[in-house]
């Protein structure tokens, strides 16, 4: 029997993708369950299904070929569900009719929990003239906002957490405040933004030239090209976003470039799609070919990494037929064309075990040639396929023999090509594997560095209470259990210690093997100059990367991507508590004086459109202050009936007596799962863990609790500071799943450390 090689690795098995029947109970009673279960559901599309499904199982066994989350969970379940991660929606009509008939297929997609990528360079700039109406037009910006609250609407209503990616061409007259957009902490937090940048518009940044911005043949405005580059690199520099797309680029390089045109990826880019293409993915583990790990004869079997891709493919070719579609359109565009997305993880851990340094030319080198050695067995692998089963319905034998990868992988895959055709359109692409790759043992993530040693995670228990435990990257382990404590050698490095060229390395070398596109973070120092932040987006676009992501940490979105591996947090000592004024809980509520002395805060909560007013009124007993009671009140009616609640319950248990500070604890550790909300440059995870440290903050006003090691903000401010050891790192959002400040930015998506849930996978 399998085990774990990491109790979070068995945590999220269950959690996540172990089939379990609507009360509950596991009907996979071990991860060989899942596995069969999966090999099964695929080989059903087999006319031999007796004969693969052990063959798949034997590929899926030890997680050395991982699907995606999706397949996991979904496979050999009879669930109506996809297993297609994300889509590229439909072309937006430049209409009010079109546009909310895009916005319904929006909403049907994420309701079944697939990622949508949207285009909004269809939808004419604002103050552009409506015909028949006489009003002039809003643009594509507002409108986004429509398809941010309803992903918020939708998240409201229990449905899986929704990735939306939201690009627009740098021609578009409107680009300015798309670039602009994401710094309003409260505006577009469903969305991902990108910039389409092509070719003319790169020539024209080096040349210094004007830049037309025009729609629909007319010409807007005129900017130098070279200004809104720098205001790109600008916001991106302060907020993190947008992302740039070369989108001539992605064109160019499409294997399909004869049949389609591409304007949007997916969520998180590594999937460049034509209107209503579908997302389907799945992973190598290289971590899992290393022989002799760390030992003289180190190497990865590329043999057995040929042998591994080659089932996969067929596997992932199977999910197209096994698989349904939110959208009858999403359904016909994947039948069509067969698209898969075959990638890797371990990468980073697979290159520490044979002694390379992640980032260094040799490295980059090894990495080119097993991803040359995937693609390869990728591309002989579908036109084996196509001989036996037909190739995709859009196949064009000669332009796809001509095309630039069956090019650079050689003779015996163009004569293939040939002979037979292509059973998928296109077959590689690096995915965000972050939870997968916690899943199989916490490996490297994709083709990113390590990204911590290890690190300490806090496990509440079933009767509540708390466990510290270590999570120790793959490859750390192999060398302990190999070495004991002997100190890991130079060249195993994390994420923290890599120069920025070093990074865009890793991914040109990759992408010069990858069809599609890669899921890639560029994490950043907080105190790289702007100056050098530009050259990053220079040398990706130089190398040949179809695209670029960084993260700096800011004030905006937070430090979700600082220091890894901290210490075990030691236990703070708890403040006393002051004596209670009438002795310990008692078993009658005090009685309320004519008069009493308080204080009235505002908090504007970024979702509201109107302000809470919390009052908080004082007892005075023995010459101090202690909390009587509270009012919560506002003008939006969707919080009158819990604000009622609220009141009547907090005041009650002020008016027993004692110590009543836990309530301030209770309502701070609240978090809302559709996301928190940024205030004055910090997350606050809910508008009940606003209110809680509102009361806090009185509190230690009135001297009721000691605020000396609380981090709560000055009276007034309506905010506190989180938590955190002084040798800990910086908390970023609330994860939705656990409520943990652990969330990082991998991959281009948002990571838990703690539970392992992912905002994209």
């Amino acid at each position: 029997m399998y085990t774990f090689a990491a109790p979070i690795s068995a945590q999220i098995w269950d959690m996540k993708y172990r089939l379990k029947d609507a009360s509950g109970a596991p009907l996979d009673a071990a991860v060989e369950d899942t596995w069969s279960r999966v090999a099964h559901a695929l080989a059903a599309e087999e006319a031999e299904p007796d004969l693969w499904a052990p063959r798949f199982q034997a590929a899926l066994h030890d997680f050395k070929v991982i699907p995606a989350g999706r397949i996991l969970a979904g496979a050999g379940t009879d669930r109506s569900v996809t297993l297609f991660n994300c889509f590229v929606m439909g072309t937006i009509p430049d209409s009010m009719p079109g546009i909310f008939d895009a916005l319904k297929e929006a909403a049907l997609t994420l309701q079944q929990g697939g990622g949508i990528g949207y285009d909004f360079s269809t939808i004419r700039p604002k103050g552009a003239q409506v015909d028949g109406v006489a009003a002039d037009a809003a643009g594509p910006i507002p409108f986004m906002d429509v398809w941010d609250s309803m992903c918020r609407t939708i998240m409201s209503a229990g449905a899986r957490r929704g990735a939306m990616m939201a690009t627009l061409r740098c021609d578009h007259p409107d680009i300015e405040d798309f670039v602009e957009a994401k710094r309003d902490p409260a505006r577009l937090r469903n969305f991902n933004l990108s910039v389409l940048v092509t070719d003319p518009f790169m020539a024209a940044v080096e040349a210094d030239s004007d830049w037309p911005l025009v729609f629909g043949g007319r010409t807007f405005r005129t900017i130098r090209a070279r200004a809104l580059w720098d205001r790109i690199m600008q916001a991106t520099y302060d907020v993190a976003e947008p992302g740039v797309i070369f989108i001539d680029r992605i064109n160019r390089l499409n294997n399909l470039n004869y049949a389609e045109t591409i304007s949007a990826t997916n969520p998180c880019g590594e999937q460049p799609l034509p209107p209503y293409g579908a997302c389907l993915l799945g992973s190598v583990n290289l971590a899992a070919l290393v022989n002799d790990p760390f030992g003289p004869a180190a190497a990865l079997d590329e043999g057995e990494l040929e042998r591994l891709t080659r089932l996969a493919v067929r596997m992932l070719d199977d999910v197209v037929d096994a698989s349904r579609f939110p959208l009858p359109q999403q359904e016909a565009e994947a039948r069509a064309k067969r698209r898969i997305g075959l990638g890797v993880t371990g990468l980073a851990d697979a290159l520490a075990m044979t002694g390379l340094r992640y980032g260094a030319e040799d490295a980059a080198e090894a990495t080119a040639r097993w991803l040359k050695c995937l693609a390869r067995a990728a591309y002989l692998e579908s036109a084996a396929l196509a001989a036996e089963k037909g190739a995709f319905p859009l196949c064009d034998r000669e332009a796809l023999a001509a095309g630039d990868m069956a090019t650079r992988l050689g003779p015996e895959v163009q004569a293939a090509i040939r002979a037979h055709g292509l059973r998928n359109a296109l077959l590689t692409s690096i995915a965000p594997t972050g939870t997968i790759s916690l899943l199989a043992g916490n490996v490297s993530s994709g083709i990113e560095p390590i990204f911590a040693l290890s690190y300490r995670r806090t496990v509440i228990q079933r009767d509540g209470s708390k466990k510290t435990e270590e999570v120790v990257d793959h490859a750390v382990q192999v060398w302990r259990d190999r070495f004991g404590d002997a100190p890991l050698p130079d060249h195993v490095v994390d994420a923290q210690s890599l120069a920025p060229e070093e990074h865009v390395r890793m991914q040109a070398a990759a992408q010069a093997w990858v069809d599609s596109s890669i899921s890639k973070t560029i994490n950043l120092p907080e105190d790289i100059s702007f100056a050098e932040f530009k050259q990053v987006y220079r040398m990706a676009w130089d190398q040949g990367c179809k695209g670029c992501t960084t993260y700096r940490p800011n004030a905006v979105t937070g430090s979700v991507l600082e220091a890894a591996a901290p210490p075990a947090p030691q236990a703070q000592p708890k403040p006393p508590a002051p004596a209670p004024i009438d002795g310990d809980w008692s078993e009658h509520p005090m009685s309320r004086p004519g008069e009493l002395p308080g204080m009235t805060y505002k908090i504007k909560w970024p979702e509201s459109e109107h302000a809470i007013y919390i009052t908080v009124n004082d007892v005075e007993e023995g010459g101090r202050r202690r909390p009587f009671e509270v009012f919560i009140n506002s003008k939006n009616m969707e919080h009158y009936a819990w604000t009622v609640a609220l009141t009547r319950m907090i005041s009650a248990v002020f008016r027993r007596g004692g110590d009543v500070s836990f309530v301030v604890e209770e309502l701070k550790a609240v978090f809302d799962p559709r996301g928190g909300a940024w205030m004055q440059g910090r997350y606050v995870p809910s508008i009940l863990a606003a209110i809680g440290e509102t009361i806090e903050t009185h509190m230690i006003s009135i001297g009721f609790i000691d605020g000396t090691a609380r981090g709560a903000l000055a009276p007034g401010a309506a905010e506190t500071a989180p938590e955190r050891g002084a040798d800990s790192p910086p908390r970023g959002p609330a994860c939705p799943n656990c409520g943990r400040y652990a969330m990082r930015k991998v991959e281009g998506c948002l990571t838990c450390q703690e539970c392992g849930h992912s905002k994209c996978g």
